[in-house]
């Protein structure tokens, strides 16, 4: 059948992949328009862009989803279903009846559990154990839409959310095509959501990636872990801003060698840096200062030289 794909980050990628060598005809991609990226600001196309038009697919940047220019473009293009993947814009209800099959959305989360834009590093966050992918039904509800498959996803303990989305984007594209393979043999029946389970992911913004030293080491741990490798969990240290990567738990043996820590007090060795929580330490992994390239907690802090009594999260 004839398909429109709709997508714009790297994760959307794998999917673009799988469904322009499926069966079916990808008879366009609709993406998000360039935007500025880097230190100078210049612009760039998304990575679903590239990989389209690498794979010489034509693609549609509506600077917004609204656009009568681009719901005709659609109408003229006639797909019977859209395939979407964290597109990053909704999908008006002027355009929603447009595929005869409609819009089939891949979200990473087991649905009607992280409903939003950001589930993967929200399960990481929450301390969820299993996760997953589902495709649905676009309507006009945030991600409310019914229910065409799903996939299942152990969470490992040290997990970043690149880490997971990563394996998920792969499997998920595997999913995608199988609704799109069902939908066509008519073999498909889209199931409501369960009104029990529901849960939303907004965005992580900033503010959210801040580590509270004061919460439980596992807590602490998980945070970083989700904000990775984006926004990136931050810290302070006197007074500026100090990224933290992936931090290790330490083991019970480990705890008494190392004392009672304060929340944020330092603990500095030649070989190690580990930081108080609300319960036990963890130890620091690598660390980026501002205006520096990432490091090795160590050499960090033997070139700032830590004195004995300072802490991290000191504002």
């Amino acid at each position: 059948m004839r398909v429109v794909f709709a997508g714009t980050p790297d994760a959307a990628v794998p999917s673009l992949e799988a469904v322009a060598r499926s069966s079916h005809d990808l008879v366009a991609v609709v993406t998000r328009p360039d935007a500025p990226s880097g230190r100078g600001r210049r612009l760039e196309a998304s990575p679903v862009r590239r990989r389209a038009e690498a794979l010489g697919v034509p693609v549609l940047t509506p600077i917004r989803a609204k656009d009568p220019d681009f719901h005709e473009a659609l109408r003229v293009l006639a797909p019977d279903a859209c395939p979407v993947v964290a597109y990053g814009s909704l999908i008006p209800p002027a355009a929603l009846g447009i595929p005869r099959l409609g819009w089939v959305n891949l979200h990473f989360s087991l649905l009607p559990a992280w409903r939003g834009a950001a589930p993967v590093q929200r399960a990481i966050m929450a301390g969820d154990t299993v996760t997953g992918a589902s495709t649905f039904l676009i309507e006009q509800g945030l991600d409310t839409g019914p229910v065409l498959g799903v996939m299942t996803e152990t969470i490992r303990p040290t997990d970043t959310a690149g880490d997971l989305l990563d394996r998920l984007a792969t499997a998920g594209a595997g999913l995608l095509v199988a609704t799109l393979d069902g939908l066509e043999a008519g073999e498909l029946v889209a199931q409501p959501q369960p009104g029990e389970g529901v849960s939303h992911a907004p965005k992580i913004d900033v503010d959210d990636a801040r580590i509270q030293w004061q919460h439980p080491a596992a807590a602490v741990d998980r945070r970083v872990r989700g904000c990775t490798p984006a926004p990136g969990a931050w810290t302070t240290m006197r007074g500026q801003r100090l990224k933290v990567e992936p931090v290790r738990l330490v083991a019970p043996d480990e705890v008494g060698i190392l004392g009672e820590l304060a929340p944020g007090a330092l603990h500095v060795t030649k070989k190690a840096v580990h930081v108080g929580t609300g319960t036990a330490p963890v130890r620091l992994g690598r660390v980026q200062a501002h205006g520096r390239k990432p490091m090795a907690a160590v050499d960090w802090a033997r070139g700032i030289r830590i004195e004995a009594g300072e802490r991290v999260g000191d504002e």
